[in-house]
């Protein structure tokens, strides 16, 4: 039995050519994969690959969300192309809109690229499940998860995933209990479990 909450994520990687087959998709087993170093809690994930079309992109959404996802994480589709309406499809079946993730994503990203600032990633919360859109690149998911470390591992500037589990505790989700050395989460002392706090 282990002393971690068990948490379902639901991942979504959004891409015409790699749903079709054209290419192999990287977006799912890059999350999936930083997922898993970044939390001590076991994992239930719920993978989806899928077009980039709006109706299905929110339905997937609300799907994930009604069989008990915590949180869903979706990667792709979220540029200035005619093609890209993941934010619109994640906006469409939104209850609470969190636009502090998408700005601290693109902060993030404008210190390694300048056209940061063409992505349009948004992050929502429906019912009691939080949906951040990732960026479509698997370094790039990882940056933005994580943030910025010198050379001696000190943060520079903060991942959004720091913010994450405290997010889902207060839409009463799991207690998600990070690896300090991925992302360490930041919580109130007053939210901080006591028997965590050795």
């Amino acid at each position: 039995m282990s002393q971690y909450d068990a948490v379902k994520i639901g991942i979504v990687s959004i891409s015409d050519r790699a749903s079709t087959g054209f290419y192999a998709d990287k977006g799912l087993p890059a999350l999936q994969d930083w997922l898993t170093r970044a939390l001590h809690n076991p994992i239930t994930f719920d993978a989806r690959l899928i077009a980039d079309e709006q109706a299905t992109i929110s339905q997937t959404l609300i799907e994930l969300v009604d069989a008990g996802c915590s949180l869903v994480l979706t990667t792709g589709g979220t540029g200035p192309a005619l093609r890209d309406v993941t934010p619109e499809a994640t906006l469409a079946v939104a209850h609470k809109e969190m636009p502090g993730f998408g700005e601290q994503m693109r902060q993030i990203s404008l210190k390694f690229v300048p056209t940061a600032i063409l992505s349009r990633q948004v992050a929502v919360i429906r019912n009691q499940s939080l949906i951040i859109n990732l960026p479509g690149q698997p370094k790039a998911i990882a940056e933005t998860l994580e943030g910025l470390k010198d050379a001696e591992g000190q943060q520079l500037v903060n991942g959004i995933f720091a913010a994450v589990p405290y997010c889902i505790d207060l839409i009463g989700g799991p207690y998600l209990e990070t690896e300090d050395a991925v992302c360490k989460a930041f919580r109130p002392k007053s939210a901080i479990r006591a028997s965590h706090t050795a």
